[in-house]
């Protein structure tokens, strides 16, 4: 055999050969290859029942990543990439995913700077590795409960104090009855609580009314100069008692649609607390103003003021600002959580500017026309450096124009 030839079949092993070994290695590589396992997938027609629930939606893999989150969910912010973001969540939906039991629990909600948020957590499972979690907000209903709760604390609380009074000026009044002064005096007081009972009472219901109808269904035309006539003579006899001056400044003619009974209920409010809270001898104005959009209706006084700190309070039920002095002044507590109430109804707001000593303005911007219902909304305030343009630096309130 030539050297030749020899070398070409030298060659041509050497080739096999390494073919050989390079087939080997790759099926040894191919049988020595994890399987990979199918990634788990969403049951037929659950993408699209969460698409349309308005809860809160999440379907949990068995790795615990998240494979489907509704809108809501991640609006709340229950989804962090793809992993759920609240802890207590989580490890409901591995307990779960264990047993095969459907749980239900309550969650509280904290984020940084923003208020606690309560919601229900109901977690069941899909598959053997697939947990669904449906979550509904509950935040309102429990601010509502907390309201409802306390509006009743504080009712049962405030027709307590009246009628134990009535009771006590009752035995007082038996055990004096041989005395024609003490009984005089007695029944004095009996009708001053009784009337402050009626008052409270009175407002209850008002609160009520407004609270459970819907008083824009069908607007009707208010002549605001009727209602400011209606206020003024309403608070006439307690002015002058005490020598206050009612007077009605500003534009006139004004008319907005409107519910014609609140309206005349909330100013009604305004005009008796700054008749209430003024001093003898001073004034009381009712200023009203209007433009193509809205109207506004202005009650000054040169009453005791409000304290600062004490202004985002005062609409609150109950609240006083001086609670020394609701029992001589007959307060409630109530009327401007009324004024408050009215304005939202009416799409419309409240402002107060107030300085302790020299008085206080409560405005009460209307729509002309009925606008949308405003709930929730922080109330503008004013500096209370600087008064509003119908109170000179002096104090004094001016006197009634045309």
């Amino acid at each position: 055999m030539s050297p030749t030839l020899q070398a070409l079949l030298l060659a041509l092993l050497g080739a096999v050969l390494g073919g050989g070994t390079v087939l080997a290695f790759r099926v040894s590589e191919r049988s020595r290859r994890v399987p990979e396992v199918a990634e788990p997938t969403l049951p037929p027609g659950v993408a699209a029942v969460l698409s349309v629930l308005r809860s809160s939606a999440l379907v949990v893999d068995g790795s615990d990543a998240v494979l489907k989150a509704s809108a809501p969910a991640i609006a709340m912010g229950l989804v962090r990439g793809h992993h759920i973001a609240e802890r207590e969540l989580a490890d409901l939906v591995r307990q779960v995913r264990r047993d095969g039991q459907i749980r239900e629990t309550e969650v509280t909600i904290q984020r940084p700077g923003l208020p606690a948020r309560h919601v229900t957590a109901r977690v069941a499972p899909l598959s053997s590795q697939l947990v669904l979690a449906l979550v509904e907000d509950r935040t309102r209903e429990r601010r509502v409960e907390f309201i409802r709760r306390d509006f009743v604390a504080n009712v049962s609380h405030e027709l307590k104090t009246p009628v134990g009074a009535i009771k006590l000026l009752a035995d007082a009044v038996i055990d004096a009855s041989d005395d024609p002064e003490a009984v005089q005096r007695f029944a004095a007081r009996m009708q001053k609580e009784s009337d402050r009972l009626s008052r409270l009472v009175q407002q209850i219901i008002e609160l009520s009314r407004l609270q459970g109808d819907d008083p824009l269904d069908e607007p009707v035309a208010v002549p605001l100069d009727e209602i400011v006539a209606r206020a003024i003579d309403e608070s006439a006899t307690d002015a002058q008692a005490r020598r206050i001056t009612l007077r009605h400044t500003g534009d006139r003619d004004l008319v907005l649609l409107g519910n014609r009974e609140q309206v005349a209920v909330a100013l009604g409010n305004l005009v008796a607390n700054a008749v209430a809270y003024s001093p003898e001898g001073s004034n009381v104005v009712v200023s009203t103003s209007g433009t193509e959009a809205t109207v506004e209706l202005a009650v000054t006084d040169q009453g005791i003021g409000i304290p600062s700190h004490e202004i985002d309070r005062i609409f609150e039920r109950f609240y006083r600002v001086d609670p020394a002095r609701h029992r001589s002044t007959g307060g409630t507590g109530l009327g401007l959580s009324i004024v408050k109430h009215v304005a939202a109804s009416h799409g419309g707001k409240v402002d107060v500017w107030s300085v302790e000593g020299q008085g206080s303005t409560f405005t009460l911007t209307l729509p002309r026309k009925p606008g949308p219902l405003v709930t929730g909304e922080p109330l503008p305030q004013m500096p209370a450096t600087a008064g509003p343009p119908r109170r000179s630096p002096s104090g004094a309130v001016p006197e009634e124009t045309a």
